[in-house]
């Protein structure tokens, strides 16, 4: 026999695995010696109450085989010998688009500036310790993109992009815990994406695909509004059906590598701001109404939005990327930059919760820049980070203030512990952003302090800047066919492109990308 049941349930017996099994006994009245299997579906917290509730989907099998929770199946074709097609970007993007190619008999040659993620992690030791940024091999640029070294966050709101549950099986396929099937939102942590980044390069490898890392593109091969290759930076050239451009948000030279080729590129709206850090437990009592969360219930993240005026402009002012029981990172590509961004191990069991805290950038704000074309957003970007980063004394080192000094306008005296190795020091946040990111800041901070007690108060403190929340530059393609408006056989895809806003989203679109190069160019 088999039964769905739903329940609301304490933590301690949706969270505990023989608590929850002996729920079920006593509710359902199993016999003694029946043979009983139970098997959650899904589970999210409901906080909204004085007490947490956990809802729960489940299925129970008395006396009965349960049927394979997961339908994909890790058997991959050789294409070793199959036509080639051309993958720029070895993120979640890239390698889904390589993994769809080889179930559509297509072999994908997958180039990655960057290096593997085990030699990776040396680049990653010397940015915080050493302060050395390698232009090519850091937080963004490596095997498995940025979100290799992030939360590993895989929820998305991105329903019609593809399918989500297909993406997920995929990952535990390649060594995710079945949790991320049942959690409302789940993460995998950062400690374990390496190596789950690393099997789905074994299965591209597997199947006869190639991936090359330390492999640099540098130019298009375009005659007549076609795409036949790309050209790297040993001079080497590489010819296929078409190509995937699937290079991350933060890959400016190939911005410029379409500009200076007269490959349509167009400025898109992105965010601008801070991340803002506070102690886990002082979240976790704000959104659990509890002094501590407890053994059960996972550390708490909040999403928070509000609406600013400055200047006679409405800015939204928001929440980003919330890393629970997480840390702050530098993620810069190139010296004399400073970026900020947050990730989370699997157990997010850091004392820490940081989140990125931005402002919407508008048309206006850009004006200056105009001359850049569609890079002016770029350039602001690029100003930003780059002023940011000589006032801080031109290292990692972040500035950073207490929130509410921040909100009154005085420098901190002392900042407090932080998650972020490079170090902090104070300084006059104002000073350090445009009054457009600040003053709008400054209100937004102001507004969510009154929904969460002590949340802009000087039990926290913003640490900048966090300017790579997406991409400022979008590659046009058609709707139908994802091809690229006027340049035949290119598919601009994920983050970079503008299409995704992280790992699913981008898993999925570049799936959907692979999809149509081979449709239209693999029987020609």
């Amino acid at each position: 026999m088999r039964k769905h049941i739903s329940l609301v349930l304490e933590p301690e017996i949706a969270f505990d695995q023989e608590s929850f099994k002996n729920h079920l006994s006593k509710l359902l009245q199993f016999p003694a010696d029946a043979d009983v299997i139970v098997r959650p579906l899904k589970r999210s917290i409901d906080a909204r109450g004085r007490q947490v509730k956990v809802n729960i989907e489940a299925e129970v099998f008395l006396d009965e085989t349960p049927t394979p929770r997961i339908e994909f199946q890790k058997n991959y074709q050789n294409v070793s010998k199959a036509k080639q097609a051309i993958i720029v970007g070895a993120g979640p993007a890239g390698l889904f688009a390589a993994l769809r190619m080889i179930e559509l008999g297509v072999k994908p040659i997958l180039l990655e500036r960057g290096k593997d993620v085990r030699s990776r992690r040396r680049d990653l030791a010397a940015i915080n310790k050493e302060h050395i940024v390698n232009p090519e091999s850091n937080y963004c640029f490596g095997e498995g993109g940025a979100g290799t070294y992030s939360d590993g966050k895989l929820y998305t709101r991105s329903k019609k992009r593809g399918d989500i549950r297909r993406v997920l099986e995929i990952f535990v396929a390649h060594g995710a815990t079945e949790e991320i099937l049942v959690d409302a939102h789940p993460h995998i942590g950062t400690n374990k994406l390496p190596q789950l980044v690393a099997e789905l390069r074994e299965s591209i490898l597997n199947a006869g695909g190639e991936v090359h890392f330390d492999t640099k593109v540098v130019d298009f091969i375009i005659q007549q509004k076609e795409i036949k290759g790309v050209v790297l930076e040993d001079g080497r050239e590489i010819a296929g059906i078409g190509v995937v451009l699937a290079t991350g948000h933060s890959a400016r030279d190939i911005f410029e590598l379409c500009q200076k080729k007269d490959v349509l590129i167009e400025s898109k709206p992105y965010a601008m701001g801070v991340r803002i850090e506070h102690s886990q437990s002082l979240i976790d009592s704000l959104q659990y109404n509890c002094k501590e969360r407890g053994k059960y219930l996972p550390a708490a993240s909040y999403s928070l939005v509000a609406q600013t005026f400055h200047k006679g402009i409405q800015r939204g002012v928001f929440s980003f990327c919330m890393c629970p029981g997480g840390f702050i990172v530098p993620s810069a590509t190139a010296p004399g930059e400073l970026v900020v961004n947050g990730m989370s191990p699997s157990r997010r069991d850091s004392r820490f919760a940081n989140s990125g805290m931005v402002v919407a950038i508008n048309e206006i704000d850009v004006l200056p820049y105009k001359q850049f074309g569609a890079l002016a957003g770029l350039q602001l970007q690029k100003e930003l980070e780059q002023k940011a980063c000589k006032m801080a004394g031109g290292g990692q080192t972040a500035p950073a203030q207490l929130v509410d000094d921040f909100i009154k306008q005085r420098v901190s005296k002392n900042l407090l512990d932080t998650s972020y190795q490079p170090g902090l020091v104070s300084m006059d946040m104002l000073e350090v952003l445009p009054d457009f990111i600040g003053k709008p800041l400054q209100d937004g901070l102001q507004q969510f302090g009154k929904k969460m007690r002590n949340y802009a108060s000087n039990q926290a403190q913003i640490i900048g800047i966090e300017s790579r929340t997406s991409s400022p530059v979008r590659i046009p393609r058609d709707k139908e066919n994802l091809e690229h408006l006027e340049v035949k056989r290119l598919f601009p895809c994920g983050e970079g492109a503008g299409y995704a806003g992280g790992i699913m989203s981008a898993a999925m679109d570049g799936e959907r990308c692979a999809e149509k190069l081979v449709e239209k160019y693999a029987k020609s």
